[in-house]
């Protein structure tokens, strides 16, 4: 990690901060998605054995985000969205959360082995290696497609899940990890655009600062557009059914209009209104995986009755 003398003089830590070590918006989308790809699997699991699984792969996707935070500490100093964090506003050292995100990525991989089995624990070992080394470590600071390539991180939580019903991998949870890859980057840039001098302050190679807002939003558009096929052809798989391609039908309408909208602006437009166009994009990213990952979720619960898929 690069020099943390940065970092204001320690206070008091309490329960709380070292819950947000965890990043528990994102491990909330973690749970999710995993969740989803175990029941949406074609194999039924035990409710118990479904519970400890979820459980782990919430604790190391939590791991992933100590060892971020450990990492990124100088950065995150000085980017007004993340200085508030615990390690940056000196309410947790940088070696307890290093030591959080070690001891919790070893027992998220051991118990989910215990509780799964070793596909299911191997991607999750990958996971938490691919998020706190190759993107953390090594894109985040390096490259303009940090987020395209560290994206693949955050897509792997519906294969665990998968992978904890079925043993394996299928073309349904490679396409459910191709879902939420693809969608990443223009979730970033959006935020990116409206953030502004953040990536700049901090240093961080994001495609505003090297190439500027306009390519970003030619990206936002090329992105999307490539995101739109892989979010239909999941509607053809065996999870799939008419209920989640009228939900992806939609959303997808919504978000081609929307990054149509991002791409057709000049920064002086974007200015003018406070960029509420990129705002408005990003809001509806938020909700974008959730409510695809819910029509799955859907459609497992008409099959079980025996009304879901095609």
């Amino acid at each position: 990690m690069s020099d943390t003398t940065i970092l204001p003089q320690r206070g008091e830590a309490h329960f709380g901060d070292y819950f947000a070590l965890l990043k528990p918006r994102v491990m909330s989308l973690v749970v999710f998605t995993a969740l989803v790809g175990l029941l949406v699997a074609p194999v039924s699991v035990h409710p118990v054995e479904a519970f400890a699984a979820i459980l782990f792969i919430a604790i190391g996707g939590g791991a992933s985000g100590a060892l971020n935070m450990w990492w990124d500490a100088d950065i995150d100093a000085v980017m007004r969205r993340t200085s508030g964090r615990p390690v940056p506003s000196g309410r947790v050292s940088p070696g307890e959360a290093l030591q959080i995100g070690l001891w919790l990525s070893g027992f998220a991989v051991v118990m989910l082995l215990l509780a799964a089995n070793s596909v299911a624990a191997g991607l999750l070992a990958f996971t938490i290696f691919f998020y706190a080394v190759v993107y953390t470590m090594w894109l985040k600071r390096w490259t303009p497609q940090n987020i395209v390539i560290g994206g693949a991180a955050g897509a792997f939580p519906p294969m665990i899940g998968w992978a904890v019903a079925t043993g394996g991998v299928s073309l349904e949870s490679v396409l459910m990890f191709t879902l939420i890859f693809m969608w990443t980057p223009p979730h970033f840039w959006a935020l990116a655009l409206f953030m502004k001098d953040d990536y700049t302050n901090a240093g961080v190679p994001m495609l505003t600062v090297t190439h500027g807002r306009r390519v970003t939003r030619q990206h936002i558009a090329i992105y999307t557009a490539l995101l739109v096929p892989v979010a239909l052809g999941l509607g053809f798989t065996s999870i799939g059914g008419p209920l989640y391609m009228a939900v992806a039908l939609v959303m997808n309408g919504l978000f081609l209009a929307g990054a149509w909208q991002i791409w057709k602006r000049d920064e002086a437009a974007a200015e003018a209104d406070r960029y509420a166009t990129e705002r408005k994009f990003f809001k509806l990213s938020l909700i974008y995986l959730f409510v695809h990952f819910g029509a799955l979720l859907g459609e497992a619960a008409l099959r079980s009755i025996g009304l879901g898929g095609w």
